[in-house]
């Protein structure tokens, strides 16, 4: 005969079963976790209303100033920023939204300072110094730019409202399809141009500078052919929200790969233009914790002989089911506590 005391240990048996059944995860002491969760078909790039965000759980990460470099600022702005994660086995986008009361995406005039976030990951096992990385520990920084992002934005407009518009050639450049892009035909003129540095071209692909660092004062942009982080970022009613997006292997090097099913270190740091926020100037995390799930099945299946095959149930009926055992056992074990 069943007693109390017998049940209860069935009980915790049924529900650990059930837990690893349904891949359930587990509480952890390791801080914050932010889940990459596992979706079919296209990333939503550029939407940041896009119902698929709604299958990631959003994590808030705390942030404070950076207080170790100089220059530095005990009154950065950026208190925290909200996180979360999808992949499709082939690309992983990363969106992260923070409150910012001021829109600062242009930088026309030298007192001009952009909003920003980057987020960052280290290039060996081993957790380096969260702010930059340290000798011996580099890490691989992707920085979006609002002002980047605003600049590619307006060309493309300008050029779609206006097929037409004439532009005076300097002597040194020719006509081309997009005169916003003509072609420089002597490099004498742009030394920098003609020699690939990122900050030189005339109009960037993407508002995402991806770069990689080894210490305070080690920063560095990655070549052109290696800016393959893709970037979108609005700002609506005082908050911005930006999606980071790439190809979750690399074979370059300087570059983080990830692996769904793995787990990797991430911080994260942000600006504000409208604090005069810069270079050193900015709010940074401690390392927190990237998951990325494994592709989940669309249904558990359990065998049903009499309908003469599997039939499958949606993941909320197990969890019904569950609810529904925990009910009958504790009301065996309530039955037999009246009976003793």
């Amino acid at each position: 005969m069943l007693t109390r005391n017998r049940l209860l240990p069935l009980l915790v048996l049924a529900l650990a079963l059930l837990s690893v059944w349904l891949k359930a995860p587990l509480a952890s002491s390791q801080g914050l976790t932010i889940t990459a969760a596992a979706v079919a078909g296209d990333l939503p790039l550029t939407d940041v209303q896009s119902a698929l965000w709604s299958q990631a759980t959003a994590v808030e990460v705390p942030l404070s100033a950076q207080m170790i470099a100089i220059p530095i600022s005990p009154q950065a702005n950026v208190k925290s920023v909200t996180a979360r994660a999808l992949h499709n086995g082939q690309q992983v986008a990363l969106m992260v939204e923070w409150a910012d009361a001021t829109r600062n995406d242009s930088t026309l005039r030298v007192d001009d300072f952009r909003d920003g976030v980057a987020v960052q990951f280290p290039l060996a096992q081993a957790q380096p110094f969260f702010c930059m990385g340290q000798l011996g520990g580099d890490v691989n920084i992707w920085h979006w730019k609002a002002d980047w992002q605003s600049a590619i934005i307006a060309r493309r407009q300008l050029h779609d409202v206006y097929p037409n518009m004439y532009v005076d050639q300097y002597p040194f450049t020719e006509a081309g399809g997009d005169v916003l892009q003509a072609a420089y035909t002597d490099p004498a003129y742009l030394p920098a141009l003609a020699a690939n540095n990122l900050m030189a071209q005339p109009v960037h692909d993407t508002p995402v500078e991806n770069l990689i660092a080894g210490g305070f004062g080690s920063l560095t942009s990655q070549t052109l052919d290696r800016q393959t982080i893709q970037g979108y970022g609005e700002w609506n009613g005082g908050v911005w929200r930006v999606i980071f997006s790439r190809d979750l292997l690399s074979a370059a090097a300087e570059d983080v790969s990830l692996t769904a099913g793995q787990i990797y270190s991430i911080a994260f740091a942000a600006w504000d233009g409208e604090n005069d926020e810069r270079n050193g100037t900015k709010s940074t995390s401690q390392w927190v914790s990237l998951q990325l799930g494994s592709a989940p099945p669309p249904a558990v299946a359990v065998v049903a002989e009499t309908l003469g095959g599997p039939i499958r149930l949606p993941i909320w009926v197990w969890f019904a089911l569950l609810a529904l055992l925990t009910v009958v056992v504790a009301s065996t074990m309530f039955y037999f506590s009246l009976r003793h």
